[in-house]
């Protein structure tokens, strides 16, 4: 396997023959990379940690290390990566906590910009982007092909639903309605579906409009959450989608950005 002489490689590593290990890389023990996967230069895994294949990851990385939760105290906790994802520059990835499943999670074809920082028991999605200077905060778990804009801060066990896009440098305290297009800081707010996102991924018009009526309802309907959720059942054609949106309300415990 190509290895640079300057890497250090723990001897209990296991690192399938077709990785790269590139010039000045740490790997711990418990490590296990998969097939394909490049580590570009200076990147600093710890164990342990499960790699898959056809990752790319470029300097100065950071993958698994200790949870900054002032409640860690070293007990065993891993972090497992899945495959074809770019974890850009300057990304950290923490491992699990005992209070959080012992284990921190990020699935299949994932952009991590430079300078995003992953928390602790964190579970991101597949398809996913995270733009730069993204901020994780621990417990949080991110849904598919969700969009993440640059600088924006997410609070500890949020939730992020699929196919949402937040907008950059937003500040996120509650949790993020799937197919939506939400974005502010202080006045953080829901502005309709995702509708370019899903256009993009083939929903069709109906499905779309169907999201579009149900966000505003209730968003926008001055109703309460529970009303606006009764007039959708009455209103809205249904789909697999507004079902979706209503399951995702009813199972949140910080509430909904709406």
């Amino acid at each position: 396997m190509p290895i640079h002489p300057t890497a250090l490689v723990a001897p209990e590593a296991r690192i399938a023959e077709s990785a790269e290990i590139g010039p000045y890389s740490i790997i711990g023990p418990e490590v296990e990379i998969g097939a394909r996967t490049r580590l570009v230069a200076h990147v600093y895994v710890e164990g342990p940690t499960w790699i898959g294949e056809d990752n790319v990851f470029f300097p100065y990385c950071t993958v698994g290390v200790a949870s900054q939760d002032l409640k860690y105290r070293g007990e065993r906790t891993e972090t497992r990566i899945g495959h074809r994802n770019r974890i850009r520059e300057f990304v950290t990835i923490h491992r699990g906590t005992e209070g959080g499943g012992r284990l921190t999670v990020i699935g299949d074809d994932n952009l991590l910009m430079a300078y995003v920082h992953i928390a602790h028991d964190v579970r991101v999605g597949d398809h996913t982007v995270l733009a730069n200077g993204v901020t994780v905060g621990g417990h949080v778990t991110i849904g598919d092909w969700a969009v993440i804009g640059a600088f924006t801060g997410l609070h500890q066990f949020c939730r992020v639903g699929r196919h949402a896009m937040i907008g950059g440098y937003s500040v996120v305290t509650q949790d993020v309605l799937p197919y939506s297009l939400t974005c502010g800081q202080r006045d953080i707010k829901v502005y309709g579906a995702n509708r370019t996102g899903l256009e993009r991924r083939g929903f069709p018009a109906s499905t779309i409009e169907s999201l579009q009526r149900a966000l505003r309802l209730l968003t926008r309907s001055g109703l309460n959450t529970t009303q606006a959720i009764a007039r959708i059942r009455e209103e809205v054609p249904p789909c697999p989608e507004v079902e979706e949106l209503i399951a995702f309300i009813a199972a949140s415990e910080r509430g909904v950005i709406k």
